[in-house]
């Protein structure tokens, strides 16, 4: 499920606000663990590096609070929330919700999703030569995503896509904190693909099931 955006011939694009660009670059940086939780950050450490005024800063922080990433203190700035161990634990759930219902749904049409799977595949193993985390992360959420919008739920889909952020923030820390974790990622991706060309859906579902439970116990260390 692709969301694309026409231009409109003749109309200029807008730009974003002071404030849109301080949320999307304290968001990015909350994510990308470039301010791990439990980290103070100040209005003008954050203005600075976004290069915009405090007031924009306050309406950044405002919106992110309400998102559930950051805590405010007036007058000492914003908490960047660490990631709780019930978090994770309500993540990986709704994660195996959806995930394994998807996985039984897309059986049939296997075929025309290993080629998509396969394509992600290789953008992760490009990443992880490179050394780009967040690279590596973001096209391993492609691939997780493609299984279940393949499976034609489009609530289902949307639900999982609100879960991004989430997941997006706790990889960044497993990739970047577990040794070894990016290599067994890419393994269990390879048995996955593997799966999908075999004859029995039992060992394509258990291949989905034991990545996200390695995935959990992981989250789970980080701690």
């Amino acid at each position: 499920m692709t969301h694309t955006s026409a231009a409109v011939p003749g109309v200029r694009a807008t730009a974003p606000s002071a404030a849109e660009r301080a949320y999307q670059h304290l968001k990015r940086a909350i994510l990308e663990q470039v301010y791990p939780g439990g980290l103070l950050v100040s209005e003008g450490e954050i203005a600075e590096a976004a290069g915009v005024s405090r007031t924009p800063v306050r309406e950044a922080l405002l919106r992110l609070e309400t998102e559930g990433l950051v805590k405010l203190y007036p007058k000492r700035g914003a908490l960047i929330r660490p990631v709780s161990a019930r978090e994770i634990a309500d993540v990986i759930e709704a994660r195996r919700l959806v995930e394994l219902h998807a996985a039984e749904r897309v059986w049939p049409r296997r075929a025309e999703l290993r080629s998509d799977l396969a394509r992600w595949l290789d953008e992760m193993r490009r990443a992880h030569t490179a050394g780009d985390i967040t690279a590596l992360m973001a096209a391993d959420r492609a691939f997780h995503a493609t299984v279940v919008e393949a499976a034609g739920n489009e609530i289902l889909a949307e639900l999982y896509h609100r879960l991004r952020d989430r997941q997006i923030r706790m990889g960044e820390a497993g990739f970047r904190l577990s040794p070894g974790w990016a290599e067994v990622v890419l393994a269990e991706h390879g048995r996955q693909l593997a799966a999908l060309d075999g004859d029995d859906p039992q060992v394509w579902l258990d291949a989905v099931a034991a990545h996200i439970d390695n995935a959990a116990t992981v989250l789970r260390t980080l701690r």
